[in-house]
């Protein structure tokens, strides 16, 4: 048999079976020139995977390698409610020499704010919550592994719910579940864009004449004829359409959150903190009553225990409207300077779950590069807990920060952001940090980081 080719190879990448994965990385990083690609100053901490959504079809291994190649100087994945790629992206990673964090994101209730929209649209009290720096998911039978089997369990609730009514509107096509959505994921952990992508292939089977088909949406998204025709053959335009009308507020498939709909803010907090990573607060863009002052929203989310902050960037500011860019690049800049006055690291990427999002930001745009220091401190903080809870068992949060920073946040995250910025360790430094343990000291950590 012929020796597989370096794009065959990065295409089993993205296999749902993980040891074709693992061998097909493993050749990819023996044949690899010595010499890594040079570090660019950018990265993208907020990559989601395959094991929930990834527009290019992208694994944990797939995105460690892409990000290898490109030469970011770190790079992070989070899934909606699950942690299934953590260990194997981190695995990539140290395979490659490449700075890496992971983690999930996911949607909860916030009580106090229940009467303010915050940044899920049209939804009071429901806010976007992300935990990063996981090393592995929780122990079973764990109050924490509860927890997030419970969101897991939530999301599941309302894509079922979703597609009872969105299957009745669409009558005779309908999707099942268990048949059609799910085996579009390879762990079970569906989303409503792998439903959009089983709708739109149910409806191209049941109707295969192009004229029947356009007829068909034009009825059930209620939109005329000329607008419809021609978008059967753009998949991503009319699965953007059918996501807008039928599953986002007002459509027939949406049903406004009720109680335990989504799990509670302390909840998915605790959990996080109890499996020793870090828990952060996602900020949209400041146009929602519950993100309109983000110095008291931010030292919000501090009271609760969250002590970094995730923003996306390129939706705040690579807009054409030149009003609501202004508008979202102000808000943008006001809610980064909250987050220093705070002392809130600040995590940033670009999703890549929707097809057309970058697999980086623009750090070099004029309304980027003020920050670009901050946004590479925020992901060297992420790293530098990583690396050391990977290794000596100690991070950002938990006994040993509190013993040794207390409430001093900015030494803590300095502490972290020098471990992060450090050059990726040798096999001896590893070996040597995995030697110590939570009785180590901050010097003695930075010392064998440094070696």
């Amino acid at each position: 048999m012929k020796p597989e080719t370096t794009d065959q190879l990065v295409a089993q990448l993205d296999s749902p079976d993980a040891a074709e994965r693992r061998s097909a990385l493993e050749q990819l990083a023996a044949a690899r020139p010595h010499a890594q690609p040079p570090r660019r100053p950018e990265i993208n901490l907020h990559c989601h995977t395959f094991f929930s959504y990834n527009a290019y079809g992208y694994s944990p291994s797939r995105f460690a390698w892409e990000a290898w190649d490109y030469g970011l100087e770190v790079a992070g994945i989070v899934d909606f409610d699950v942690l299934d790629g953590v260990v194997e992206f981190l695995e990539a990673g140290r395979l490659l020499g490449l700075k890496t964090v992971a983690g999930f994101e996911t949607r909860v209730f916030i009580r106090e704010y229940s009467d303010k929209v915050i940044n899920s649209p049209h939804e009071p009290g429901v806010c976007y919550l992300a935990g990063v720096g996981f090393t592995a998911p929780p122990e079973t039978d764990t109050e924490a592994a509860r927890v997030l089997a419970s969101m897991a369990a939530c999301a599941r609730r309302r894509n079922t719910r979703m597609l009872d009514r969105i299957n009745e509107h669409l009558d005779p096509v309908s999707v099942d579940y268990e048949q059609d959505v799910l085996p579009l994921t390879p762990a079970g952990n569906a989303t409503e864009r792998h439903m959009l992508v089983a709708y739109e292939r149910a409806a191209r089977e049941a109707l295969p004449a192009p004229d029947d088909l356009t007829a068909f949406w034009a009825e059930k998204l209620d939109e005329p004829i000329k607008k419809v025709r021609g978008l059967p053959n753009d998949a991503v335009a009319l699965k953007n359409l059918i996501r807008g009308r039928l599953m986002k507020h007002g459509g027939v498939g949406y049903a406004a959150p009720d109680e335990g709909s989504f799990p509670a803010l302390e909840d998915v907090v605790e959990m996080t903190l109890a499996c020793g990573s870090v828990p952060s607060g996602c900020w949209l863009d400041g146009t929602n009553p519950g993100e309109a002052d983000p110095l008291e929203h931010f030292a919000f989310f501090r009271s609760k225990g969250i002590p970094t902050i995730t923003i996306i960037p390129d939706r705040n500011w690579n807009l054409r409207d030149s009003d609501e860019r202004a508008l979202k690049v102000g808000n943008l800049h006001r809610a980064l300077e909250a987050a220093a006055q705070l002392q809130l690291p600040v995590l940033v990427g670009t999703e890549m779950n929707k097809a057309g999002q970058k697999f980086v930001d623009t750090f070099a745009a004029p309304e980027m590069e003020p920050y670009r220091q901050s946004f590479l401190d925020g992901a060297h903080v992420a790293w530098g807990h990583t690396l050391l809870k990977m290794t000596a068992g100690v991070g950002l949060t938990g006994d040993w920060a509190d013993r040794h920073f207390g409430g001093d946040a900015r030494a803590r995250n300095e502490f972290f952001r020098r471990i992060g910025e450090a050059p990726y360790p040798n096999a001896d430094a590893m070996s040597a940090l995995a030697a110590t343990g939570p009785d180590t000291d901050p010097v003695t950590l930075s010392r064998l980081v440094q070696a």
